[in-house]
């Protein structure tokens, strides 16, 4: 590979958040000079962007995902579920307890708050759309322990299948569902009530953020709650209209 064409490629990964690569061998002196590199061992990863990629090839290339810690504790890998082809596609942060059980994002008390939202609110908009419409998937697809936060490393693993499932799916808009899919989507420092409402743009797909829905079950969050359904409306619309 010659510097334009390692240039070409690294600029790549850079718009989509990354900040180093990964190498098993040296690199020469033309090319350690476009980007630093931490030389590290890592998991065999599939390629970003296969050829005819599908949402079932890459549910084959995860199999029984051992490449992060995650798998430790985990009950079932939970891909994603809804639509393949939706021009709307949800982003949450990871499985809960109800997620790991049966296999699918967003069932538990706050993928129910999700279905009433989504449903609710086309409906009151006029728009033919309900949740089994669009497609729901998270930044990593095993539960953390205790529902912690993803730490960066296994956001970094799992989040190059995630990426894969949007460029398969290709999607008019994303909704990214809480700071964590802000942060792996947008790979911003922002914090969620200075980004949400607003639009943004991963890669050349509009990114609307908002709340995740556990943060607007807790009961003082009403104003919150109000935000997240503006939101909402804003993101239908344009998918939609």
């Amino acid at each position: 590979m010659n510097p334009d064409q390692l240039r070409a490629r690294l600029e790549f990964y850079r718009d989509l958040g990354f900040e180093s690569i990964y190498r098993r061998t040296p690199l020469h002196a033309a090319q350690a000079a476009v980007l630093p590199v931490i030389e590290l061992e890592r998991p065999a990863l599939p390629k970003l962007e296969p050829e005819d990629d599908s949402l079932d090839k890459i549910l084959i290339e995860i199999g029984d995902c051992r490449r992060c810690r995650l798998c430790e504790q985990r009950s079932t890998i939970v891909f994603g579920s809804g639509n393949p082809r939706s021009a709307l596609v949800f982003v949450g942060e990871g499985p809960g307890a109800d997620e790991d059980e049966q296999g699918l994002p967003f069932v538990g008390r706050a993928g129910q708050l999700l279905t009433q939202m989504i449903d609710n609110t086309a409906a009151r908009e006029g728009l033919p759309i309900r949740r089994s419409d669009v497609y729901i998937c998270n930044v990593v697809k095993c539960r953390p322990p205790e529902n912690r936060t993803p730490l960066p490393d296994e956001m970094d693993i799992c989040g190059q299948f995630l990426y894969r499932q949007l460029l398969s799916i290709r999607p008019k808009a994303i909704c990214a569902l809480g700071s964590t899919a802000m942060k792996a989507l947008l790979n911003s420092k922002e914090g969620i009530t200075k980004s949400r409402g607003r639009w943004h743009k991963w890669r050349d797909i509009p990114v609307m953020v908002t709340y995740h829905p556990s943060y607007l079950l807790r009961q003082y969050n009403q104003q919150a709650k109000r935000e997240a359904w503006e939101d909402l409306k804003t993101l239908l619309h344009y998918v939609y209209d």
